[in-house]
């Protein structure tokens, strides 16, 4: 019998929980068909945390999270806590999650189903033989630097500090590395380094790296460059890797590539094989409860969640195939429905992929 893996669920804000449920099912269905075997544990988490708790990361959620294999989130924030002060916003919850799990690295695929292809703002022709992956350093730079206001010459200024050491740079660029080993063997390091000295830092410490890995080609990418490659040639990204708030950009960018960014999956790593797994979209709050939300991009992060914490790869397949299936028989939710009126909803989705699911 399997090892029972332990799964911290966080469902969190908005259209979360209505995800969450149907990863849960498709997590259930593999149990089935292949025989692993989940316990589910659940705990409160941005938002709603906020509401019931008093903060945005109770204490009894992270230790729920500490002891399990992995993390399953939903979404989290809404317009009902943008005014909060930061200790009691879902983002700082956020930030404080990845800190406190040791989470450096986010991993967000953008790969390109041929029957989504028209749903994207892209022509065609130039999403052919799109599949990429952005590997975005998660705990360093700008959004963990030193903050503070000042009064200056002219009024009030604010500062906000971006700071990378050589130790933060080289784990994250080796995993890049190591990643585009298992694929096309193509790495493009995205960085401003004709401005900023620490993208010079990053591109100094890539450079010194990339002789470990003679057998991936390496090529440098201004950031500004990147984000319009990506409209113009986005096929030839393989791996990119780049920095915290660099990687916050481009991921987005990257996932309106695929029509939706309901479909993108994500993970956020350590050192060992623990993650973290969402979807990269947000919390939806102006569909919350309507049964309408994509639950395609939880389900995937599921998919992710097998290959790279637990080296389930043939129910990775599996979810992977179910739901190529479903959308190649037309299916859709409102998100990628060219015809809003044949829309299916949330749990509909969720139990078409669910019954395709096979070994």
């Amino acid at each position: 019998m399997a090892d029972v893996k332990k799964i911290a669920v966080i469902a969190g804000d908005g259209i979360g929980p209505e995800v969450v449920a149907e990863a849960i099912k498709v997590m259930k269905k593999t149990e089935d068909v292949f025989g692993y075997r989940f316990e589910f544990e659940h705990g409160l988490f941005g938002g709603i945390a906020i509401d019931e708790k008093g903060t945005p990361l109770p204490e009894d959620t992270l230790a729920i999270c500490k002891k399990a294999d992995a993390v399953l989130l939903g979404a989290v924030g809404g317009p009902k806590w943008d005014n909060n002060p930061k200790e009691l916003r879902p983002e700082t919850g956020l930030l404080g999650i990845r800190k406190a799990l040791g989470l450096f690295s986010n991993i967000r695929p953008a790969n390109v189903f041929d029957c989504l292809k028209e749903a994207s703002t892209l022509k065609p022709e130039v999403l052919e033989g799109t599949d990429l992956i952005v590997v975005r350093e998660l705990t360093g730079g700008i959004y963990f630097g030193e903050k503070f206001r000042r009064e200056g010459a002219n009024g009030e200024e604010a500062v906000d500090t971006c700071v990378y050491n050589v130790t933060e740079v080289e784990r994250i660029v080796r995993q890049a590395f190591e990643i585009a080993r298992t694929r096309r063997k193509k790495l493009a390091s995205v960085d401003k380094a004709n401005v900023l000295e620490t993208s010079r830092l990053w591109r100094e410490t890539v450079n010194r790296i990339a002789p470990d890995y003679p057998d991936v080609e390496l090529e440098h990418v201004l950031v500004d460059n990147c984000a319009m490659q990506l409209l113009r040639r986005p096929s030839s990204f393989d791996v990119i890797v780049t920095e915290n708030m660099f990687g916050d950009i481009l991921s987005d960018e990257a996932a309106m590539l695929t029509g939706s960014i309901g479909m993108l999956s994500s993970a956020s790593l350590g050192e060992g094989a623990f993650g973290l797994y969402e979807p990269v979209h947000g919390s939806a709050p102006d569909i919350a409860g309507q049964g309408i939300a994509n639950p395609i991009a939880t389900i995937l992060s599921v998919a992710l969640m097998y290959r790279l914490t637990f080296g389930y790869h043939d129910a990775a397949e599996a979810i992977e195939r179910a739901v190529k299936e479903v959308l190649d028989a037309g299916h859709r939710t409102g998100d990628i429905a060219v015809d809003k009126s044949k829309a299916i909803g949330t749990t509909a989705m969720g139990e078409l992929i669910v019954n395709a699911i096979r070994k």
